[in-house]
């Protein structure tokens, strides 16, 4: 087998595309064949030595992928040699095989392709966990997704129309919020041209008839909080989802008080760990949505597993919309 192993972690550029022995999987795991792995911002994190999650070194980066068990170990009931899967591990997907735990493996369902399960379980279990869960979002309630045109965001948009919500999608170019229309955005924002903090703050008064939205789905944090948490409808949900941006901000929590409303967060990995049977049925759940056609993953662009450095640099310049897949 080959893999981008990780022996190193101070960036991109250290990792190298070596010949590893193929392993045999121990008892729970399954050997896959990686057909696709899809590209997520902490699959950077990680190899900068900055994500909450330290693997022990070397390590095969790649969070998520979906393939084809080769091989299962010991105790391993539910799954069969030949089976198509996706798996969100937390690393070794960019490679041509990996070791995964089995409980961690769901299988795919006739019709669910490779590429499309490579990108599915980040993005939709963090937006299902965050607005149906966390947020308890309704029907007819007013969200505002940030970022909207990334991997989590385009769910959230997804999802939130799913469920019968009004959706504004916030995007940083002309390009991005047309695609956020396109898959179901009632309104956009384009942030570059309605600029931090006044414009960013009309913007979102004039597309909520100057209630506020009732959730903010918040992937970016950043400069663009404050101003988001500010414009926040009465008994307003504003969920923590990650700081894409960079910068952690602070947030004067007298506006929790004046808006009457909650800082939520959302640490979708942990649900999954402490709250198993749940996680299970959402899962469940978002495979049957998907099969309706209520949801499919917007993948900007597919790249052979051997481009992963140049991958990771279209990541960084933000040009991406939706998510990127590597294929072997």
């Amino acid at each position: 087998m080959h893999a981008w192993l990780c022996e190193n972690p101070t960036g991109v550029d250290a990792l190298t595309w070596k010949e590893l022995p193929t392993p045999t999987p121990g008892p729970g795991q399954v050997l896959i064949e990686i057909k696709a792995a899809s590209l997520n911002f902490p699959d950077l994190l990680i190899v900068q030595n900055k994500y909450q999650i330290k693997p022990p070194l070397p390590f095969v980066p790649g969070s998520e992928y979906a393939g084809v068990i080769q091989a299962v170990g010991e105790g391993v009931t539910h799954l069969k040699v030949g089976q198509n899967v996706a798996c969100l591990s937390g690393t070794g997907g960019f490679g041509t095989h990996t070791l995964a735990p089995a409980a961690l493996c769901m299988p795919l369902p006739e019709g669910f392709g490779h590429v499309d399960a490579a990108a599915f379980i980040m993005i939709y279990a963090t937006s299902w966990h965050a607005l149906m869960d966390r947020a308890q979002l309704k029907a007819g309630e007013t969200v505002l997704v940030l970022g909207a045109a990334g991997g989590v965001g385009t769910a959230a948009i997804q999802i939130a129309k799913a469920a019968g919500a009004k959706v504004i999608a916030a995007a940083s170019t002309d390009e991005k919020c047309e695609l956020c229309r396109s898959i179901g955005a009632d309104a956009t924002i384009n942030y570059s041209t309605h600029t931090l903090p006044n414009g960013f703050r009309d913007a979102i008064k004039a597309a909520t008839d100057g209630k506020g939205p009732d959730v903010i789905y918040d992937p970016v944090g950043g400069d663009f909080a404050e101003p988001a948490f500010r414009s926040i409808g009465w008994r307003g949900r504003y969920l923590v989802v990650g700081f894409a941006s960079g910068p952690i901000p602070s947030l004067p929590l007298n506006l929790t008080l004046l808006k009457g409303a909650s800082l939520v967060g959302v640490f979708w990995g942990d649900f999954a760990k402490r709250e198993p049977k749940a996680n299970a049925q959402m899962m469940a759940e978002l495979a049957q949505w998907y099969g309706q056609g209520k949801i499919k993953p917007v993948i900007d662009s597919t790249m052979p597993m051997a481009e992963l450095k140049a991958a990771y640099a279209h990541m960084g310049s933000r040009g991406v919309k939706g998510k990127l897949v590597m294929v072997n």
